[in-house]
Parts: structure tokens; sequence; C-alpha cells
């Protein structure tokens, strides 16, 4: 079964990066007029922090930002192609270098999917600000619970690779959900690092259960923002190429780094986590321009890792025809 999925994931990486690529070739001739090493470098960078599970989708839209390097309404799309490639990279060697409960594996994974294709439709309904506050509370708990065991004020945590029984339906309807929020926009990562950490699996575990949830998920949705031309080709190139090599580097790290290192990696990534979704649920949501509307419309169909889906793509790339039109900005048409 490790074999079928290490063999299913190399096969999308092939079709995607064809497709990515051939797209990149054919508007040879239009492209960013941006140093490639800026993108690879942002690549680099972002994914070392993607694969230690800080995420990678914040401080690239940070970096286009701050440099002015990607039209902010094709920024949403670019990220999910650019970081398409590295989220398949760190699954395939997650898959490969951390043991997991085969079975614990693909229940997850699966219910993280079906929770996206099938669960979207009923957390669209409810009240983002509300889910983020909540969602942004329970990880705090879940951080100083992990802090009371590494303090050892209370015995937490375990080194178990896999789940039966109770604990592992209770897993998977979590993940369920967990998948369905990722298309409102709130990333699995630190979920899923919590998640494993309270049922007393390893902190490392949730590693490749997380990045072959977010694999499986993203391809779809970036292939139709590329024909959609909704995305910066040379910057999702440089990014993924830099992304790649970032996820080699950081494996090694989680793979060699003590567990107790790692657990104070997953406190800061669940601290901050929390913190992030806290402010945004307090916050009161500004009205946006139709131009805002479309990036705001993909950024909700990708945040998280990058994760997406094909219908919530879709809706995006109306959005962002809209706004095309409106303001006659071109855009790259794969």
């Amino acid at each position: 079964m490790l074999t079928a999925i290490i063999v299913l994931l190399a096969v999308i990486a092939v079709i995607y990066g064809t497709i990515l690529f051939s797209a990149l070739y054919k508007n040879r001739h239009n492209l960013n007029p941006n140093s490639w090493w800026k993108f690879i470098l942002i690549g680099l960078i972002t994914d070392i922090g993607d694969a230690l599970g800080i995420g990678n989708f914040a401080p690239t839209a940070s970096a286009f930002k701050l440099l002015k390097l990607v039209d902010d309404r094709i920024t949403p799309g670019t990220m999910n192609a650019a970081h398409c490639l590295p989220v398949i990279t760190q699954a395939l060697i997650f898959t490969t270098i951390i043991a997991v409960d085969i079975t614990t594996l693909v229940s997850m994974v699966v219910a993280s999917i079906l929770g996206a294709v099938l669960g979207a439709g009923i957390v669209a309904k409810l009240d983002i600000r509300k889910v983020r506050i909540g969602m942004g509370t329970a990880l705090i708990v879940l951080a100083f619970i992990l802090l009371a065991g590494l303090l050892n004020w209370m015995p937490s945590g375990g080194d178990a690779i896999g789940l039966y029984g109770g604990k592992l339906i209770f897993a998977v309807v979590v993940n369920f959900f967990l998948g369905a929020l990722m298309t409102i926009g709130i990333g699995q990562y630190a979920p899923c690092m919590a998640l494993v950490y309270a049922l007393g699996m390893s902190s490392r575990v949730a590693y490749p259960i997380m990045m072959c949830s977010c694999a499986f998920l993203m391809p779809g949705a970036s292939i139709r923002f590329i024909r959609a031309g909704a995305v910066d080709l040379k910057a999702a190139a440089g990014i993924a190429i830099g992304g790649i090599v970032g996820v080699l580097i950081a494996a090694y790290i989680i793979k060699e780094i003590p567990l107790t290192a790692l657990k104070w990696i997953v406190f800061v990534v669940l601290l901050y986590t929390a913190i992030m979704l806290l402010r945004d649920g307090l916050r009161k949501a500004p009205v946006a321009a139709s131009g805002t509307d479309a990036a705001a419309a993909i950024t909700a169909a990708t945040t998280g890792t990058g994760a997406a889906i094909t219908d919530a793509a879709t809706t995006a790339q109306d959005k962002l025809s809209d706004a095309n039109n409106q303001h006659k900005l071109p855009t790259s048409q794969a």
C-alpha cells in the first residue's frame, strides 16, 4: 500500500511538473522581469519553514508584497502553483523516512480529501470568524498541554506510530473536518500536529499525514489556476525549484533532530498559528474592491499550506476573470 501511494504521488508530480514547465516554455517571451534567483531563494526559505510545519503561504505572500514581485490579484494562484511540487516532494520524503502505520496514514489522508471535497458545502455556511476563534482557542489549549509535558508538569504525548479502534475512528472524523476547513482558508498543519500528539502519537507522525493530504489536494486546483492564466509562471517555477531544495534540507533536519527539540518546534508552530487565527477571527473584515475580491476568493480556496479543491478553484477563477475584465490587466495564458 505504501508503495502504491509513493508511485501515485510520483506520477502526479510528473504530470503536474510537465504542465507547469510546458506553460512556462509556451510563455517564455512574456515572463516576469524579476531575477530567477529571487524566486528560487523565496522557495528555498519558505519551503524549509513549510517542511518544519510553519507553513509557506504567509511568508511567500509577504515576500511578493514587500519586493513587489507579483500582482496581488494572481498572488494566491501563483502561491498554490509554486508550492505544489515542494509539497508533493515533502509527502514522498516523509512517507519513506518517517515510520507510520499504513492503515492510520491512508485512513486519515482519505478522510482529509473527502472532507475537502464533500465537506466544503457545509463549512462554507459557517461563520469563518467564529471558526477561527474556536480553532485558535483550541490550539492554544493544546499548545500549553504540550508545554506542560515538555516542562514535566504533566505526562503527555507518546511515541506511537499508529492508531487503532476508537482513537483511529476519532482521528478520521476530526481529519475529515480539518480537510473541510482547508477550503475556507484554515490550514491543516498545526491542527493535525495537535491531533496526533493529543492521541499519544509521535510528533513526527504528523508530517507524512498532513503532507500527503495536501499533496493529493493541491495539483488539481493548481492546474486549473495555470490554465486560467491566474499564475505568474516564472515565479511559480522558480519557487518550485528552490522549494524542492529547501524540502530536502528540512527533511534531513526533521529526521535527525531530537524528539524533544521537535516538540518545541511544534509548540511554537501551534502557538503562532493560534495567535494568527485569533487575530483574523477577532478583527473586522474590510469591504474589498473587485480586484481584491478575486484574490480573496482564490485565497479561500488555497490558504493553508497550499491546499485547495478543484470546485473552489473554479469559483475563484470566475471572480478573477470578472476583475480582469474590469481592470483590463493582462495575465499569462497557459
